[in-house]
């Protein structure tokens, strides 16, 4: 009977528009949408910054010695137009603020003297770091100067560099691709999932409640031979079938995205990312979504069961999506690290267990105190759920 039930539910909710663009359409454009938008902007500010002709103030001549310095430094770094302000400091900072410069640099009326000294002396490099690239560009343009000043003074003193370099440095990279690629999107990824989950379960919870109730066909389907849990358990089972679809399809436009868009140019990067999306990955993924996904079911049912209107559920449930988030969005914070004291806290224990999964270093024991933490909850939900189903005064009113 409860499958009859399922299937019946099932029929209605597959003919409503909005749970299939919630639950199918949105899903599985959502990463292509954002990703395109994300590489293509990135590109853009990219190709931007490298390419702008930077408006560089200079506190003396156009001729003097840092000026010359910096005429020296071909294009290849970044283009440039220097501007003198011949001693003015003050007027140069108050530009770089109006944006009316890009670069100001302020050094010694003596900085030449001092190097030919061999002196110690000041530079100082002003920018906006908002701007994209502008650091890079002006850790460019002062490396260039500073390398030929020093073999200037290799030179002067016969010093061979060799010489003085006490040991060759080389910094290397001790975790994984894998787990690179956790730790930069694990957190995102999860967020996504949970976000869609929820929606996914919003429209068909308020229309096989709500909607019921609003149609008037509930009381005659109350009347009919059949249980009560009956009824609420074939609802329920569609509803959670509904949120796991829609995180299925988030993960569906997740894959068609890196696989069809070009989004990952390295080939060894994209073998770990198509290692991690395997089917064995994608299993733990929805054990750990089944008790979450039975929880957000088990919190919305007894919302629809009691108001009145579509409208009505729809502004008491929508919100609840913002509270659910707040936990996924600790997940994304540097630092948070699957534990037992994060294991216990709901719905951010699912972001670290996912992003643990991912990095591939997941610990087996915190994921099942997660599951756990997660089941219990999702019990609870399920009984609120049976108690106020059970009220007449809530199918009737």
């Amino acid at each position: 009977m409860i499958f009859n039930i399922f299937k019946k539910e099932l029929k209605e909710t597959l003919r409503d528009k909005r749970t299939l663009i919630m639950m199918l359409v949105i899903p599985i454009l959502i990463f292509p949408l954002i990703l395109n938008v994300v590489v293509g902007v990135s590109s853009s500010f990219e190709e931007s910054a490298e390419n702008k002709t930077l408006k560089i103030g200079i506190l003396g001549e156009p001729d003097d010695y840092f000026a010359q310095k910096l005429n020296e430094i071909p294009n290849a770094l970044g283009p440039k137009t220097l501007i003198p302000y011949h001693g003015d400091s003050t007027k140069m900072r108050a530009h770089l603020k109006e944006e009316k410069l890009d670069l100001i640099f302020i050094y010694d009326s003596k900085f030449s003297e001092k190097l030919d000294k061999m002196e110690p002396t000041k530079l100082v490099c002003s920018f906006d770091k908002t701007n994209i690239g502008y650091d890079q560009r002006a850790q460019k343009y002062v490396q260039f100067i500073e390398a030929g000043e020093k073999l200037k003074r290799y030179e002067t003193l016969n010093i061979d560099e060799q010489q003085i370099t006490p040991f060759e440095i080389a910094y290397e990279n001790s975790a994984s691709n894998q787990k690179m690629i956790g730790e930069l999107v694990g957190g995102f990824l999860p967020y996504i999932f949970i976000a869609f989950g929820f929606m996914g379960c919003m429209y068909p919870a308020i229309d096989l409640f709500t909607g019921e109730k609003e149609r008037g066909t509930i009381e005659t389907l109350l009347t009919t031979p059949v249980s009560r849990w009956q009824f609420l358990v074939g609802k329920m089972i569609v509803i959670i079938l509904s949120g796991l679809m829609a995180s299925f399809f988030a993960l569906l436009g997740l894959f068609l995205s890196i696989n069809f868009m070009d989004i990952i140019p390295d080939p060894e990067i994209m073998k770990v990312v198509n290692q991690i999306l395997s089917i064995g990955f994608v299993l733990k993924l929805f054990f750990l979504l089944l008790p979450l996904t039975v929880f957000f079911a088990g919190i919305m049912i007894p919302i629809a069961v009691y108001t009145k209107t579509f409208k009505e559920a729809q502004s008491i449930i929508a919100p609840l999506n913002i509270l659910v988030l707040l936990p996924a969005m600790a997940g994304l914070f540097p630092g948070i690290e699957l534990n037992i004291k994060t294991a216990m806290i709901p719905i951010l224990n699912i972001v670290l267990t996912t992003k643990g999964l991912i990095g591939g270093h997941i610990d087996y024991s915190l994921l099942a105190l997660s599951f756990l933490v997660m089941l219990i909850l999702a019990i609870i939900a399920v009984m609120i759920s049976f108690k106020q189903f059970g009220k007449e005064s809530n199918i009737l009113s």
